[in-house]
């Protein structure tokens, strides 16, 4: 599991940090923008089970598709680029596309846009579905599917994320958070897959209908949330991060400066997102040279190197599961740290013992650090970011995060080639090694008490 950094996919939040350079200042009046009434504990309780459960249901179809869609590349004979060409399609939307869907997530009913993204994916796989029924699929009509399917998720998710504030009250968010964080987990790392290789065996029309099902399903439980879920305008003379323009003034342009301007101008918040920008391509460059790793060196089939793959998403659970006793006996800021620890053992252990039961060890830990960043992070950002910024915060946080992953993956596999594969896990792990002095320096105690107001 990659860890999150932005608010994106529902979670976390603490409150307004008076830190920060220059525009970056702000008061808790307007981090705290008032937002839609919960009706009381039921409704917020209603709330915490629909988001969980969208959460589940999509993620599930996610996990399916992701493997269905290269498989019937293959069957159509498409090279390997052709094949890896499919998985691309998925991810590029969140490059090419999340500024502009975050300016699209801070002037929209953010529930109307989380069902419409799913009838969206929903209408792309019943397409596919129909295509393949009628012996007419082909590679272009793959990618097609892949790119609509994935710009629908770039906006289900900034959407989504951006719902958590309005729909669970602050007291309830980290719990909330961490139950979203174990569906994703569980859904698109272990069921999705795992379901998706079986109905596959069963044929790509009954797992394409699956899908369907599910993404019809996560439309129907998204619709159930209780609330207003528009976006609190700025209040009166309230102006953007940095002195900007309240959201839409100024047009598209100016509102996407602004998410960018909110990320960078926040000393908080841009340690965080620089953190996760290191932490996130040590793990894409993990993910991409532990195939390599695993048959040449661990010497480790294919079911060993499930087992090594499946090591991260049990950590993720187990941090889930323990993120609240872990917050509470620790603190929210040795909580975070965890996650440099773990990705450095993650990155550390494959360079120095080459073991399958160590390798093992060290991807649990990354997982559980990764989960236990993701809660955090999120109940961070939701609190500090105003309600009318959480669409461009969530997007442009992921984009500056995230968009270190394929150079993780490339980096990685450079240095594979010119100094082989300890080595290069190796070099990830020095580079890890340096996170602690910024992180420790900007996210202390302090600084974090004062985000949550107290």
């Amino acid at each position: 599991m990659i860890e999150d950094g932005a608010v994106a996919t529902g979670t976390d939040e603490v409150g307004a940090s008076g830190t920060g350079n220059g525009g970056a200042n702000r008061t808790h009046s307007e981090a705290r923008e008032p937002v839609a009434g919960l009706g009381g504990p039921s409704r917020a309780r209603r709330n915490e089970v629909v988001l969980v459960a969208f959460t589940a249901m999509t993620n599930l179809a996610d996990g399916v598709l992701k493997i269905v869609l290269p498989l019937l590349a293959v069957r159509l004979g498409g090279s390997p680029g052709q094949v890896a060409l499919v998985g691309l399609t998925l991810t590029l939307p969140w490059l090419v596309v999340s500024l502009p869907v975050g300016v699209l997530a801070d002037r929209a009913d953010r529930r109307v846009l989380a069902i419409g993204a799913d009838l969206v994916r929903l209408a792309a796989a019943a397409g596919l579905l129909a295509a393949v029924a009628a012996d007419a699929n082909s590679l272009p009509v793959l990618y097609a599917c892949g790119l609509v399917v994935g710009v629908a998720e770039v906006v289900a998710n900034t959407a989504s994320g951006a719902l958590v504030p309005a729909a669970v009250p602050a007291e309830r968010r980290s719990r909330t958070n961490a139950w979203i964080a174990g569906a994703e987990t569980l859904a698109n790392e272990f069921c999705g897959p795992a379901v998706g290789g079986l109905l596959v065996g069963l044929g790509a029309a009954v797992a394409l209908g699956s899908v369907v099902a599910a993404f019809a399903m996560g439309a129907v439980l998204i619709a159930m949330l209780v609330g207003r879920f528009r976006p609190v305008p700025a209040s009166p003379g309230c102006t953007g991060e940095g002195g900007g323009a309240p959201s839409g003034a100024g047009g598209v342009v100016a509102e996407i400066r602004e998410g960018l301007a909110f990320v960078w101008g926040h000393r908080l918040l841009r340690t965080l997102t620089l953190t996760i920008a290191v932490l996130a391509a040590s793990w894409s460059a993990w993910l991409a040279l532990l195939p390599s790793y695993a048959a040449s060196v661990l010497e480790a089939d294919a079911a060993g190197y499930g087992f090594l793959i499946s090591a991260i998403g049990l950590g993720g659970l187990a941090g889930a599961g323990l993120v609240t006793v872990i917050n509470r006996l620790l603190g929210v800021r040795w909580a975070l740290f965890a996650d440099l620890v773990g990705t450095f053992l993650m990155m550390g252990v494959p360079a120095i013992f080459p073991a399958a039961w160590a390798v093992a060890a060290g991807a649990f830990a990354g997982g559980m650090g990764g989960t236990l960043w993701t809660v955090n992070s999120r109940t961070i950002a939701q609190a500090l970011v105003p309600d009318r910024l959480l669409g461009r915060y969530g997007a442009a946080a992921r984009l500056l995060g995230w968009g270190t992953l394929p150079l993780g993956a490339g980096l990685g596999g450079l240095l594979a080639e010119i100094f082989g594969l300890r080595t290069a896990f190796a070099l990830f792990a020095v580079t890890v090694a340096m996170l602690p002095i910024p992180f420790l320096r900007t996210v202390t105690t302090v600084e974090l008490a004062r985000s949550s107001g107290s």
